[in-house]
């Protein structure tokens, strides 16, 4: 006998957990199609060249590619639902020329799990903005990150929001080279303080003072002001730090907030606001979601856009159970004569089964049945 083992980090999902994990989906789905937002179902494999960006290394890591036997390309699956969606509005919804809303729920395969619980296989739900760079968008699509997880029974929430235009914005002005940039954006993602400052050792100020105080420049809403003390006066970091204070008196009354400006873990492929939803009980981040302008310029169309994604896996010990749905019962002996009263029933949304064995109500998941009374079909109670 053989012991049918699935790779790691990944893993079934049985029929009572199933119920709960669509139940939440669809309740997600319908929450995002009443806002406004429209379904979108991009395919699990695509060129790899439509799937990853030459320039995003963390991405391509995480992507499986195969070749195709037809055009001999190479093929990925997918590890990510933005870059299909951004190229959904760009390409083929290139006729919309004013905001369009999207959104889409579908598994994503990793090559690498993200963390040590993380599964190679989540299940991304997400919503996603193009054509409006305001923040009123930003603060919509975080209204209902934040809406779609306490829906989901997610209490306790915590908001981190960060802004990649700051370190962006120090690195232009201070004119700093492409490995030397990089370097400092991996020492911020680790807040390494003393590897900051030792990359910094020959920059020049106010950029050096300011790339060390990133790390210290984390709390809640009061770090604004203490970064207006701490960074320079440039156009990229005061129009950050004005987002920042839209969305600490926009959510700062219905959230735990916190602001981090050395928060750049967000990806490659961020531009602007970046924020992340924690709960307790949680390890690490339940949803991410930020601005990301111009992703779908190699698409041939750059917009505005702004979105958030969530792996619904990490949700399905919160998840409210759902009880299956008793069915009715119907002797197989029966069916050539029933088959018109079974499909009227199914046609109503009942679950009818057929009983083969002779089984219990208990095995079956049925708590009535159809019997033949007196020239006609009645469904009765069946124990």
């Amino acid at each position: 006998m053989r012991n049918w083992l699935l790779p790691e980090h990944i893993a079934d999902i049985l029929p009572a957990t199933a119920r709960q994990v669509e139940s939440a989906k669809a309740a997600m789905l319908e929450r995002f199609r009443t806002a406004g937002y429209e379904l979108v179902s991009p395919p699990l494999i695509e060129y790899v060249e439509a799937l990853v960006s030459a320039d995003d290394s963390a991405l391509a890591l995480k992507t499986f590619k195969l070749d195709d036997h037809l055009s001999g390309r190479q093929l990925g699956l997918r590890a990510d639902i933005t870059p299909q969606v951004a190229r959904i509005d760009a390409h083929l919804l290139a006729e919309r020329t004013g905001v369009t809303r999207l959104c889409y729920a579908g598994s994503v395969v990793h090559a690498r799990p993200a963390g040590l619980m993380s599964s190679r296989e989540p299940l991304q739900v997400g919503a996603e903005l193009y054509g409006y760079a305001g923040i009123e968008a930003d603060l919509e699509i975080i209204g209902l990150m934040l809406a779609s997880l306490r829906g989901a029974g997610v209490e306790g929430l915590r908001l981190d929001v960060g802004h990649i235009g700051i370190f962006r914005g120090l690195v232009q002005a201070a004119g700093l080279d492409a490995p030397l940039a990089q370097a400092l954006f991996d020492a911020l993602q680790a807040k390494d303080a003393s590897g900051i400052r030792a990359l910094c050792t020959d920059v020049a100020e106010p950029y050096r003072s300011a790339f060390a105080a990133l790390p210290e420049l984390y709390g809640p809403a009061r770090v604004l002001e203490a970064a207006r003390t701490r960074l320079p006066s440039l156009p990229e970091i005061e129009l950050a730090l004005m987002q920042l204070g839209a969305i600490a008196r926009a959510v700062g009354g219905e959230v735990e907030l916190c602001f981090d400006l050395a928060e750049l873990r967000s990806g490659f492929y961020h531009t602007g606001l970046v924020f992340t939803a924690y709960a307790p009980g949680w390890s690490d981040a339940i949803a991410r979601g930020g601005r990301y302008d111009n992703v779908g310029r190699r698409f041939g169309r750059a917009r505005p856009a702004t979105g958030f994604s969530l792996d619904l896996r990490d949700l399905i010990r919160i998840l409210p159970e759902r009880e299956a749905t008793r069915g009715i019962r119907v002797a197989q002996r029966l069916l050539p004569d029933a088959k018109g009263e079974i499909e009227r029933l199914r046609g109503h949304g009942e679950v009818v089964v057929l009983d083969y064995l002779g089984e219990s109500a208990e095995a079956l998941g049925c708590d009535r049945e159809l019997v033949a009374e007196a020239g006609a079909w009645r469904v009765v109670p069946f124990q």
